[in-house]
């Protein structure tokens, strides 16, 4: 599942992908086989990605027509490094509740805010992403670039 030429072990990658607070971006295919990118909020659990969507998004139907999915979640700031991958997408209604809910908690840090009200009152229309990556790999450029 790790790929050879990897910066970083399994244990540094699932390190990385529990502290970063930063969102997943998630290319499918679109009608046509054009890709199409979207950033998500993720958390990492079993060695999958989960994301939430609403159930009525453009992306969860297309990844209920395709889970091929690719992804990437890597920082804006140096140093560079990230962890990416390809993988394929199963939706899960039951799961997206949830999964909204634990995602609320990682990003927001509570469930106060206007903004998390607003997202909990959502929250039944909201179907889980499960990423089951068939690879990853992480690259690091910290040692060539200052922070």
């Amino acid at each position: 599942m790790i790929r050879s030429t990897s910066a970083w072990s399994a244990a540094e990658i699932r390190q990385f992908l529990g502290s970063a607070a930063i969102p997943v971006r998630l290319a499918c295919l679109a009608t046509g086989g054009a890709p199409l990118v979207c950033s998500l909020w993720f958390l990492h659990d079993d060695d999958a990605i989960w994301c939430a969507t609403p159930r009525s998004a453009r992306l969860a139907a297309l990844l209920a027509a395709d889970p091929r999915c690719a992804f990437e979640i890597a920082g804006d700031l140096m140093p560079y490094r990230g962890v990416r991958g390809q993988g394929r997408a199963r939706l899960s209604r039951a799961d997206g509740p949830a999964v909204l809910l634990r995602l609320i908690d990682r990003y927001l840090h509570g469930r106060d805010s206007a903004f998390a009200r607003w997202l909990i009152s959502r929250q039944q229309d909201e179907v889980a992403v499960c990423i089951e990556p068939d690879w990853l790999t992480a690259w690091d450029f910290s040692a060539r670039m200052p922070a």
